[in-house]
C-alpha cells in the first residue's frame, strides 16, 4: 500500500515531493482539469498543496494525479458501477403498478435477468456540496501518525494493522528508529506488530525481547506469526515454527516471571503451542519453560491469583478480596461494583481501598469506572457489553443490578476525577484551550479492534449531526466471485431499512419485500439477488413524512440472504448520501455521500447506522448480528434483534471525548469560549476532531 493512501485516508494529507523542475510551472489547464475532477468526488486542494503541485513536472503530476483519483473513488464508492433494477429510481418505483413490481421480482427470481429499462434523462446535480480540503503533508508528520497507531493505550483496528505492516514492511533502518516506541502500552497490539517485525526480517531478539514482559506476550506474539486473532478471543492454529523460531519464543518465555499462572490463563492453547515449541528438547537450557509446561500437561496442583479472588467473592470475604485485588489495580476496577455489592459497611472501606491504588490503574480503567458510576444510580433499560474479538457485535442485557448510594457513586467519580487531573498535569501544557460541546455526543475510542474500514472512521455509539436535506439515500454494493481460489456462488445481499417510533415499536420496513411504503415517502430501488459483475441496491427516505407519521428511528439493516459471511466476499460495502433534491444528478453522487464503510465482518448481517430522525443525528452502529437459526435471513425475521440493538445503542452510557478533554484542560490548561482565543481546540470539524481517533488514543490515553 503507497504511503499517500494511508495518508489520505487517515488525515487527508498528501505528501508532494520537491518537482523536477520547480521554475517551470505545470500549465494552469491539467491543474484546472484536475480539480474539476476531484470536485465531482467532493474533494479540492488546499492552497498550500496547489502550489506545491504545481512545481511537479507533468510526469510527476500524471502519476500523483492517477493514483489521487483512484484513492477517492475508493474512499467514496466511487471506483464501481452502480445500475439497480429500476434505474430511474425513486420515481419509478414510487409510479409503478404494484403488478408490474411484482411481476419484475418473479422474471428476476427465475432468470436472474434485470428487467430492461431505458435510462431517463436526469437533471445535473443541484445541490451544493461542501468540498473536503486535503492539505499538503510531510514524511514527519506522516511517521508521527503510525507511531502513535503503535503507541496508542488500546486496542487497534484490522485497518490500523493492515496499515502499520505496510509502512513496517517497506521502512528503513532510520523510519524505524523514529516509528516505534521504547514501550507498546497494549499488549494486543504489541503481539501483532512484533509479529509484523519478525514477519518482514526486520527484528531481532534484542527489539523484541524490549516488549515482551509476560507469557501471555509470548503467546500473542505466537498467535500473531501465525496470523491468528492477537486479541485471544478465539483459539488460533499455530503454524510450524522453525527451530531457530522456537528457540526465540521459549527464550522470551524463559526471561517472563512469572510464568506458570499466566499460562494458566490459556492453558489448552499454550498445551497446544507446546506441542509444537517442543520444549522438553531443551529443558536444561529453558527450565522454567519446561517446569510450567509439565504442570500444565500433567495437570498438577497450582495456586492462581485469580482462583483465590473467585473463592474469596464466592465466599463473600471482601477483606480477602480486597487485600488480593490491591496487588492488581485494573482488576480491582474491574471488581469494585461487584466488592460495593457485597461489602457490609455500605462499601466505605471498598472505596477507601480504591483510593488508594487508582493512580496505579490505566487511564481507559478508571475512565470507565469514572462513567459506570456517574450513571450507575440511573434506571436504564439494558446494559450494552462489546465482546473481545474481531467481530463488531454488541450483547444487551436487561438492567438487573442492584442500587448503589448515590453519594458513594459521587465519589468514586471524583477520586477518578482527582486521580486523571493529577496524572494529566504531568503532560505538556496546552495553554488556552476551547472545547466544542458537541463532543459530548462522541465516546472515546477504548476498543478499535473490530472498527469497520470507512470513509470517516468513528468511535462505535457516536452521534453526529446529520447535515441539511430531507432525504437520507443509503447504498450498498457487492460482488460475487473468486476468494483465495474459491468461487462465492449466487451472492444476494438485501439493504433494508426499518422505522421505529419513538418507544421504539414497530412501525414499518422498505426492503425487498416491501419495496414502497403507503404512508410516508420510503422507497427500495428493487431486489436483486445475483452480483457476477457487481449490484447495488438504494433506499430513499423522506425524513419530515416519517415524523410527520410518528417516526423517530430508523435501522439500517445489510443481510446475506444467501448465507455467505461478508469476509468471504470479493467486496462488499454500504454508506449513505444526505439529499436536498434526490431527483437531480446521479443516482450515485459521491460528493455527497456522507459515510461509506466496508462489510469484512464474519457475520450475515449488518447494522452500519441507526438514524434519530427528530434530533436529526446518526448514530455511528457498524454492528454484526448473528443469525438466529429459527428466523428467515431477513429483516422480518430479525425485528427482535433489530429491535434490542437500537435501543442498546441509543442508550450507551460510555465515556465521552468533552469529558475527557475537560480533565485535561483542567489539569495543562485555561479553558476559554471560542476557537479563535485558543491555543489547543478540540472540536467536531478543527483541532483535534473525533476523527483523529490514533491521535486520541497515543495522546490523551496515556
Amino acid at each position: 500500500m503507497h504511503m499517500n493512501t494511508i495518508y489520505l485516508r487517515r488525515a487527508n494529507k498528501l505528501i508532494v515531493g520537491r518537482g523536477e523542475n520547480p521554475h517551470s510551472l505545470l500549465p494552469h489547464t491539467y491543474l484546472a482539469t484536475a480539480l474539476n475532477n476531484m470536485e465531482q468526488l467532493g474533494y479540492t486542494f488546499s492552497s498550500s498543496l496547489t502550489q506545491a503541485v504545481r512545481t511537479l513536472s507533468l510526469k510527476q503530476f500524471i502519476e500523483l494525479y492517477i493514483r489521487l483519483m483512484s484513492d477517492l473513488r475508493e474512499m467514496t464508492g466511487a471506483h464501481v458501477t452502480y445500475r439497480p433494477m429500476y434505474p430511474d429510481f425513486p420515481n419509478q418505483v414510487m409510479e409503478a403498478h404494484d403488478a408490474e413490481l411484482y411481476l419484475n421480482a418473479i422474471y428476476h427470481y427465475y432468470t436472474l435477468n434485470v428487467p430492461e429499462y431505458e435510462d431517463s434523462a436526469r437533471s445535473p446535480l443541484m445541490e451544493k456540496t461542501k468540498l473536503n480540503v486535503i492539505d499538503l503533508g510531510s514524511e514527519a508528520e506522516f511517521r508521527v501518525i503510525i507511531s502513535r497507531l503503535i503507541g496508542a493505550n488500546t486496542s487497534i483496528s484490522e485497518t490500523d494493522k493492515a496499515d502499520i505492516e505496510s509502512v513496517i514492511e517497506y521502512a528503513d533502518h532510520q523510519m524505524l528508529s523514529e516509528i516505534l516506541p521504547q514501550q507498546i502500552p497494549y499488549k494486543e497490539n504489541m503481539g501483532f506488530i512484533a509479529g509484523a517485525l519478525l514477519k518482514h526480517g526486520k527484528a531481532d531478539t534484542a527489539l523484541i525481547g524490549r516488549y515482551v514482559k509476560s507469557a501471555t506476550d509470548v503467546l500473542r506474539l505466537a498467535v500473531a506469526w501465525s496470523e491468528g486473532d492477537v486479541s485471544l478471543a478465539e483459539p488460533a492454529r499455530f503454524r510450524k515454527f522453525k527451530r531457530s523460531e522456537r528457540r526465540l519464543l521459549l527464550g522470551l518465555l524463559e526471561q517472563c516471571h512469572p510464568i506458570t499462572e499466566d499460562m494458566l490463563r490459556y492453558k489448552q492453547r499454550w498445551i497446544r503451542l507446546g506441542e509444537i515449541l517442543h520444549p522438553a528438547e531443551y529443558k536444561h537450557r529453558y527450565t522454567r519453560c519446561h517446569e510450567a509446561f509439565d504442570i500444565l500437561r500433567n495437570n498438577k496442583p497450582f495456586t492462581t491469583f485469580r482462583g483465590s479472588v473467585e473463592l474469596a467473592l464466592q465466599y463473600r470475604d471482601v477483606w480477602t478480596a480486597m487485600d488480593l485485588l490491591m496487588q492488581r489495580p485494573g482488576e480491582f476496577a474491574r471488581r469494585l461494583d461487584h466488592l460495593l455489592r457485597i461489602s457490609d459497611d455500605n462499601g466505605e472501606y471498598v472505596t477507601a481501598a480504591f483510593s488508594e491504588i487508582a493512580d496505579r490503574a490505566a487511564t481507559p480503567v478508571l475512565l470507565q469506572v469514572k462513567a459506570h458510576f456517574a450513571h450507575r444510580h440511573e434506571r436504564v433499560e439494558l446494559r450494552t457489553f462489546f465482546p473481545k474479538g474481531n467481530a463488531a457485535k454488541a450483547v444487551a442485557i436487561p438492567h438487573r443490578l442492584p442500587g448503589i448510594d448515590r453519594a458513594l457513586c459521587e465519589e468514586l467519580v471524583h477520586i477518578c476525577d482527582r486521580t486523571l487531573v493529577e496524572r494529566f498535569s504531568e503532560l505538556p501544557p496546552l495553554g488556552k484551550t476551547y472545547i466544542d460541546r458537541r463532543l459530548a455526543s462522541c465516546l472515546v475510542p477504548f476498543s478499535q479492534r473490530s472498527a469497520s474500514k470507512a470513509l470517516r472512521t468513528i468511535v462505535r455509539g457516536s452521534r453526529l449531526a446529520m447535515p441539511e436535506g430531507d432525504t437520507i439515500r443509503f447504498f450498498s454494493w457487492w460482488k460475487e466471485g473468486d476468494v483465495n481460489g474459491k468461487p462465492t456462488g449466487r451472492v444476494d445481499i438485501d439493504l433494508s431499512a426499518v422505522m421505529y417510533d419513538k418507544n421504539w415499536e414497530y412501525m414499518e420496513h422498505i426492503s425487498y419485500t416491501n419495496l414502497r411504503s403507503s404512508s410516508m415517502r420510503a422507497v427500495h430501488s428493487g431486489d436483486i439477488v445475483a452480483a457476477p459483475n457487481g449490484a447495488c441496491e438504494f433506499v430513499d427516505l423522506h425524513i419530515p413524512s416519517i415524523v410527520e407519521q410518528g417516526g423517530r428511528y430508523v435501522v439500517a439493516v445489510l443481510q446475506s440472504f444467501t448465507d455467505q459471511p461478508y469476509c468471504d466476499l470479493p467486496e462488499c460495502f454500504a454508506g449513505w448520501m444526505m439529499r436536498k433534491k434526490p431527483g437531480s444528478g446521479e443516482l450515485f453522487e459521491p460528493s455527497t455521500v456522507e459515510n461509506k464503510i466496508d462489510m469484512t465482518a464474519g457475520t450475515r448481517i449488518a447494522i452500519p447506522v441507526i438514524l434519530d430522525l427528530v434530533s436529526r443525528t446518526v448514530v455511528w452502529a457498524d454492528l454484526s448480528l448473528t443469525r438466529h437459526p429459527n428466523y428467515n435471513n431477513n429483516v422480518e425475521g430479525n425485528k427482535r434483534g433489530i429491535v434490542t440493538m437500537g435501543k442498546a445503542m441509543c442508550s450507551l452510557r460510555k465515556p465521552n471525548l468533552y469529558d475527557l478533554f475537560t480533565l485535561h484542560a483542567m489539569a495543562r490548561g485555561e479553558l476559554v469560549g471560542s476557537p479563535g482565543e485558543a491555543d489547543a481546540v478540540f472540536s467536531m470539524d478543527q483541532g483535534v476532531t473525533p476523527f483523529a481517533v490514533e491521535e486520541i488514543m497515543a495522546e490523551y490515553l496515556a
